[in-house]
């Protein structure tokens, strides 16, 4: 049974290195805004962070630890990296579970054997293909997310993969979560519309640098400020 509630809106409150909110205090204040504004869950990365908004909200938390190479798998890539985010208030953990070899050399199977057994959570999957969610489905993965579509390789699509939320909701018998470019209503519509039991969305709300650049894009060329009277 996952603690993620069905129908929910999961707001991923991560920080960039070097960007101005990169900081635990600022997290859990966008975490606090989100559930403000009806998220039903949180996304955050690394004990620091989910420590500071487990403080701040009792919204289920899915725990994640970016460790190691960012080319290869780094969201929580071993069973420290997942101990460490589950003993910080994590309700679950959310891992790669891509067909990419895994740093430490263990098997899929045995890191969410080992998560279930030990610390007693659940486990998302976040894969990049309906391959790589049906093995993650095989291996003990309680919910598969589309997350890493467009992020190991391939053609990476301009809006959500509806395509592969659709195909993973079809094929594989636990809840799929829809991650990954969802930046407008439409977008969310579409994920549930595909079969998605919940909806990941962190840039599109939790990234001021991004939201800025992005409308600043639709600037005419010849623009230029002018001082009202």
């Amino acid at each position: 049974m996952t603690p993620l509630p069905a129908g929910s809106l999961v707001v991923s409150c991560q920080s960039i290195p070097g960007d101005p909110f990169d900081s635990a205090e600022l997290m859990a204040l966008m975490a606090r805004a989100a559930e403000l504004g009806g998220a039903g869950a949180i996304r955050a990365n690394g004990p620091e962070h989910v420590a500071a908004i487990r403080a701040v909200t009792a919204l289920p938390i899915i725990g994640i630890h970016k460790l190691g190479d960012p080319s290869g798998v780094f969201i929580t890539p071993t069973y420290g990296a997942a101990a460490e985010v589950v003993a910080a208030g994590a309700d679950l953990v959310a891992l790669d579970a891509t067909l990419r070899p895994r740093p430490d050399g263990q098997p899929l199977r045995s890191l969410i054997e080992r998560i279930h057994d030990d610390l007693g959570v659940p486990v998302l999957a976040d894969v990049d293909t309906l391959d790589a969610g049906l093995a993650a489905r095989d291996a003990g993965a309680d919910l598969v997310a589309s997350t890493l579509s467009g992020y190991t390789g391939r053609r990476t699509p301009t809006g959500p993969d509806v395509d592969l939320v659709r195909r993973l909701a079809a094929a594989v018998d636990c809840p799929v979560v829809a991650e990954g470019r969802i930046r407008t209503p439409e977008d969310v519509r579409a994920v549930f519309d595909a079969g998605a039991y919940a909806v990941v969305v962190g840039t599109a709300i939790t990234n001021p640098t991004y939201i800025t650049a992005r409308l600043a894009s639709a600037l005419p060329p010849t623009w230029s400020p002018r001082l009202r009277s």
